[in-house]
């Protein structure tokens, strides 16, 4: 099993789409799948909540998506709606949510 950690960074909703995609497939695969926005990505969760995206809200359901960057989601007005999602904030890194973390758990990181 394959234990790999997706680091969403850019505010492009296809490009986000295509992430969803993978670690979904990683995980119907038996792999572990997790999913952290950072960057433009934390404005992407409403749209995406509004037009109940069904590989998003499949992502969320399953609990892939593991945190939001709350440093970012404040920076881009996205902070108050963004942790009304039952989604943990991440900010162990001066706000930001280390790759560390999921380094020292064997996890392999992508960033996209």
């Amino acid at each position: 099993m394959k234990k790999i950690v997706f680091f969403a960074f850019k505010g492009e909703e296809m490009c986000f789409v295509h992430l969803l995609l993978n670690a979904l497939d990683l995980d119907e695969k038996g792999h572990k799948a997790k999913i952290v926005m950072e960057g433009e990505a934390v404005t992407l969760l409403k749209g995406l909540e509004e037009k109940k995206n069904p590989l998003y809200i499949k992502a969320k359901d399953k609990g892939l998506i593991d945190c939001i960057c709350k440093a970012c989601s404040a920076s881009m007005g996205v902070l108050e709606f963004n942790q009304t999602l039952g989604i943990p904030m991440g900010e162990d890194m001066k706000g930001h949510p280390s790759m560390e973390q999921y380094l020292s758990q064997g996890f392999d990181v992508i960033t996209l």
